[in-house]
C-alpha cells in the first residue's frame, strides 16, 4: 500500500486572491497530491451564488498553480462521497467557516478545517467593488482633481 497521501479541497474560487492562494498552498503541504473540486456556474446559480468570472475560466486560474495536482468540477454537494472514493483521498479540507458541516465524511477520510486569511475574502471584494461602481462618476473625478491639486501644492 502506498504512503502517499491525497488531498481534496472545494470552492468556487471566484476573484482570484491572496486567501485562496494560501489555502492551496497550505493544503499542498499537508499531502503529496492536491485535488481542487471547482464548484461550477450551474451548481452555483442552484445554490443561489453569482460568479463574476465563468468555470471554464477558474477551472484554468487554478490549474495553473503550481502546487495544484488536479482540478475537477464540482456539480452538486453529494459527490463528495464519491470523489472521496473516486480518487482515494486521505483528507478532505475546507476553510473553517465551514466547521462542522463536512463531518459525515470522517468515516470516509480524515476532516481539517483551516483557519481563513484574515482580512480577505470574495464576499468582501464583491461588497467593495459594488460600493466603488455606486460612487458617481462626478465624484470619482473631482476626487483625482483634487488629489493632482493636492500634489502640485507639495512639489
Amino acid at each position: 500500500m502506498s504512503s502517499k497521501k491525497t488531498i481534496i479541497t472545494y470552492g468556487t474560487f471566484d476573484m482570484f486572491h491572496i486567501g485562496h492562494l494560501k489555502l492551496l498552498q497550505r493544503l499542498s503541504g499537508l499531502a503529496d497530491e492536491l485535488i481542487v473540486a471547482i464548484s461550477t456556474d450551474e451548481f452555483n446559480r442552484g445554490k443561489g451564488k453569482k460568479v463574476m468570472i465563468p468555470y471554464e475560466q477558474r477551472a484554468e486560474i487554478v490549474e495553473n498553480i503550481k502546487c495544484v495536482d488536479r482540478v475537477i468540477p464540482e456539480e452538486n454537494w453529494e459527490q463528495k462521497v464519491t470523489d472521496v472514493k473516486k480518487y482515494g483521498i486521505d483528507i478532505f479540507a475546507i476553510g473553517d467557516d465551514w466547521r462542522g458541516e463536512f463531518d459525515f465524511l470522517k468515516e470516509h477520510c480524515e476532516v481539517v478545517y483551516l483557519e481563513r486569511t484574515k482580512d480577505i475574502s470574495t464576499t468582501q471584494l464583491k461588497r467593495s467593488l459594488t460600493n466603488f461602481i455606486s460612487i458617481p462618476k462626478e465624484d470619482i473625478i473631482n476626487a483625482f482633481e483634487i488629489i493632482e491639486a493636492l500634489k502640485k501644492d507639495f512639489e
